[in-house]
């Protein structure tokens, strides 16, 4: 538990810059060995891409880093409960173990919305904690859509 707080206190730091950049404010590392080998924040705005997600930022850049596609021994933490696009990735990328801390009930697909993490009929299925810092991954997010709301109404 001690480990996972760590990672994710560095995960809420990746969000801090999506947040400064004003983009959701989602961030992930992955680690491996003990080690934090790949960082990522949610760049869907500046990157004009539909697929910029923290999760798949972080996911290719630790994909580059080990020089294969598959992250077997890693564990990603993210902020916010992936997607199901990103739950697909890890599932592609043999992720064993997802952290996240804040629920998505409209589109998290580990638990939130529906749970892929372990579907039978998938060819990976991985470990899931949830809830970790979750009051901090969320007062985040409902901070930056405060903002956002007193930027439209001002």
């Amino acid at each position: 538990m001690e480990k996972d707080i760590l990672f994710m206190k560095k995960a809420l730091n990746e969000a801090k810059k999506a947040y400064q950049i004003g983009e959701i404010p989602i961030g992930a590392v992955i680690v491996k060995d003990g080690k934090i080998i790949a960082r990522g924040y949610n760049k869907r705005e500046k990157a004009n891409m539909s697929t910029a997600h923290a999760e798949m930022v972080c996911i290719d850049k630790a994909c580059k880093k080990l020089g294969t596609w598959r992250l077997s021994g890693c564990t990603l933490y993210v902020t916010l409960e992936p997607c199901p696009m990103c739950t697909g990735a890890i599932i592609n990328s043999r992720i064993p173990k997802v952290v996240f801390g804040a629920s998505d009930t409209k589109s998290g697909a580990c638990g939130g919305f529906c749970d892929l993490s372990k579907s039978n009929i998938l060819n990976h299925s991985f470990e899931v904690t949830s809830s970790i810092l979750e009051k901090e991954c969320k007062n985040i997010l409902d901070d930056f859509f405060k903002d956002l709301r007193k930027k439209v109404h001002n």
